[in-house]
């Protein structure tokens, strides 16, 4: 049932996703669970095609627009679906996000995530930028890398022998390589699958050692552009190294979820497992989680006007350390993780209820947040009822 001061009512929920994909189901039975109306759902393809964007008093969540190749496609601006898994077209797929989320701003409503900080999180080399300027523990990272051959020279320029190669726009660890190299041998450890003259990304992670292979891959993925950070080593639990999904919820990391591999890619989807967070949390010291968990409210206080991001934070060997490795706008997919009860996804529906909105939108007026480009643009007056949360989790 609503409670006292619950504001959310006053603007119906809309999600922005695909209907059949279990992140809408999931989001749509926390909010009729909490007692609210049934979120209306715009999907991908339709505002992708020209439907109209929700208007002023609408609440819109916008979801991940993947796992659907129609929607791929749209996006890509391509004349043909891509086959299953192929990795093509991110950078075309970027600018059609922003596109798409332009025009979903113009509608007027007020958005639970905002367009700016979506392109941001979706642009790795962008998004690791902004978090080296406010402070956040990040990997060192390369400057631009055309392809392999300036790969290697800019590893040689940097004395550094191990990196991360990642699509500057990919996600789930499509296309990332963790590339090692001496004067004498080549290792990169990817999901990348190469297949007919096209690369795919599979669920079965590989390791290239031939050094033509490694560099038609990179060469394959450059003109899309890569983002390359220096490869720290993760603090390992038992046989295992380990990582974190944190989902911080307006402002506070509320759930987390330990990655566990037996490489150096921790991606549950890619055959890795779920680990002991009782036991990361043990080993990492009250000292050290408490820090960790403050680095993770500061990465959401670069994006203060979305309501949820999910942050992977590492461990580095010894625990006394930790890095950001990535920042996901759709990362809040965390099955059966409950915090106080709650999914990733009630969560942030008791922040709504609470009284949480963009700045730049108010209670009277909803609607506002600024466009892809990241201009304010015209803008209600700030709601300064809003309860933010601000603790970190303990």
């Amino acid at each position: 049932m609503p409670v006292p001061g619950d504001r959310s009512v006053h603007g119906r929920l809309t999600v922005v996703g695909n209907p059949d994909n279990r992140r809408v189901r999931l989001f749509t039975e926390a909010a009729t669970g909490a007692g609210l109306p049934r979120p209306a759902v715009l999907p991908w393809r339709d505002l992708l095609t020209g439907a109209t964007p929700p208007p002023a008093g609408t609440l819109v969540r916008v979801d991940s627009p993947g796992e659907d190749a129609e929607v791929d496609r749209l996006l890509r601006g391509a004349a043909e679906p891509a086959r299953h898994g192929e990795i093509v077209g991110t950078a075309a797929a970027h600018a059609g996000l922003r596109r798409a989320l332009d025009r979903l701003a113009s509608g007027g409503a007020t958005l639970l995530n905002q367009p700016a900080d979506i392109v941001t999180m979706c642009d790795k080399r962008r998004c690791h930028a902004v978090l080296d300027a406010a402070g956040v523990p990040v990997p060192a990272a390369l400057g631009e890398v055309t392809g392999y051959a300036d790969l290697r020279a800019a590893m040689r320029r940097a004395g550094w022998s191990r990196v991360f190669v990642k699509p500057a726009h990919g996600s789930s660890a499509s296309g990332v390589l963790a590339f090692a190299a001496d004067r004498s041998r080549v290792v990169a450890t990817t999901p990348v699958e190469r297949a007919e003259g096209r690369l795919f990304n599979s669920l079965r992670v590989r390791r290239y050692t031939d050094e033509a292979e490694v560099a038609e891959i990179v060469d394959r993925l450059a003109p899309d552009a890569l983002h390359v950070e220096r490869w720290l080593p993760k603090a390992g639990l038992g046989d295992r190294v380990v990582d974190l999904r944190v989902v911080v919820v307006a402002g506070r990391p509320t759930h987390a979820v330990v990655r566990a591999g037996r490489g150096p890619i921790t991606n549950l989807h890619l055959g890795n497992a779920r680990g002991d967070l009782a036991a990361l949390r043990a080993a990492a010291g009250p000292t050290n989680w408490a820090a960790a968990m403050e680095t993770c409210a500061r990465v959401a206080a670069c994006f203060p006007d979305t309501l949820h991001v999910a942050v992977d934070l590492m461990f580095l060997v010894g625990w006394a350390r930790h890095a950001v490795a990535e920042v996901n706008a759709f990362g809040d997919l965390l099955p059966g993780v409950l915090a106080d009860g709650r999914d990733t996804y009630a969560t942030q529906l008791h922040a709504l209820r609470g009284g949480w909105r963009p700045a730049g939108s108010s209670a009277s007026t909803p609607g506002g947040g600024r466009p892809a480009d990241g201009t304010a643009g015209p803008r209600p007056a700030p709601d300064g009822g809003a309860a933010r949360e601000t603790a970190c989790a303990t």
